[in-house]
């Protein structure tokens, strides 16, 4: 027999539709990204924006039988604005892709700048919207989102994201391959950042805190590099476009949820945060809970053990200079 809860899950009504713009939607992480979204019942009404490529893309999806619309946009004839226009949420994975040998520093000179530039525009044409930036350096990304909005007088920290869920869920399928567990039954309380020693996934918190050194540091450093491997198995033809797009689709699924008034809507996600301010670090990863506003609470990492002790001090080093980046790119 079906509790109130599983029959509501299953019911085919129409409930809080909601408007969600791609910038970027033509690209290796935009086009699956855009699909998983049109397969999201939430969204009602899906906006796609690329320099190119978006209108192709909006057109294929749009035979997906799913109750929404999908339209595509390119620069011309004000496309942005109105990609933009009263939406609720944006997602923002434009960009170049990481390429062998480089890092996400590598990318910030060319991603910086259009990530500066489509915030602008988020700013002007949906001042409200909750934005989960994607793109890469994001350590250094939503401190220039964060910035582009102070300028324009609209910035909310309830309403801006850095998106980590790939760090959440490569940990969860990595952990449960070095135990040969079930990957959907497992949780790892990833903090920091998302880019290689600033991710600190919290093995303590874990059911395997003892597990043997040697296997745990091996674990940890493919958490935090697992890009790498991606990056190294393409051969140059791009980075994980399709596991960064399950998790954005992800996070912007618990976001809607949120949105709707869900309750104890729980993800990682690397915030304007409260937990390190005190030394100089304004943003930070950890859980949050999402509500009608975006961000309704951020939670404490929890305790740790006295090695990711050492890993988090190395972690704030770098995270602070990375968020520094950011910040001087969009007031210099």
């Amino acid at each position: 027999m079906f509790t109130r809860v599983a029959r509501r899950a299953f019911t085919t009504t129409r409930v809080n539709p909601y408007k969600v713009t791609v910038l970027g939607a033509g690209g290796g992480i935009g086009q699956p990204l855009s699909l998983l979204l049109k397969l999201n019942h939430k969204v009602t009404d899906l906006r796609l924006y690329d320099l190119k490529g978006a209108p192709g893309v909006a057109a294929d999806l749009s035979h997906i039988p799913t109750n929404s619309k999908v339209s595509g946009f390119a620069p011309d004839d004000n496309g942005l604005s109105q990609a933009l226009s009263s939406t609720e949420v944006v997602l923002i994975p434009a960009g170049v892709p990481r390429k062998p040998g480089m890092t996400r520093d590598d990318l910030f000179s060319i991603n910086a700048s259009i990530v500066r530039d489509l915030a602008t525009a988020a700013g002007e044409a949906a001042p409200n919207a909750k934005i989960l930036v994607i793109s890469n350096p994001v350590n250094s990304t939503v401190p220039i989102v964060a910035e582009a909005l102070k300028k324009k007088g609209v910035y909310s920290p309830n309403r801006l994201f850095g998106v980590t869920t790939l760090d959440s869920i490569r940990a969860s399928r990595f952990i449960s391959e070095v135990h040969g567990t079930n990957p959907t039954q497992e949780h790892v309380n990833v903090v920091g950042g998302h880019s290689g020693i600033t991710i600190l996934p919290l093995i303590s918190q874990t059911k395997y805190s003892t597990m043997d050194k040697a296997t745990k540091d091996a674990l940890i450093h493919r958490i935090q590099f697992g890009g790498d491997e991606v990056v190294k198995a393409k051969d140059g033809a791009g980075s994980a476009t399709l596991s960064m797009a399950q998790a954005g689709a992800t996070f912007a699924n618990s976001v809607l949820s949120g949105l709707a008034g869900e309750r104890d809507v729980v993800a990682n996600s690397f915030v304007d945060s409260p937990l390190f301010k005190s030394e100089g670090i304004d943003f930070f990863a950890s859980p949050i809970t999402l509500g009608p506003e975006g961000v309704s609470k951020i939670h404490p990492i929890g305790e740790i053990s006295s090695e990711e002790a050492e890993l988090l001090a190395k972690a704030k080093e770098t995270l602070k200079k990375n968020i520094e980046k950011g910040v001087q790119f969009i007031n210099n």
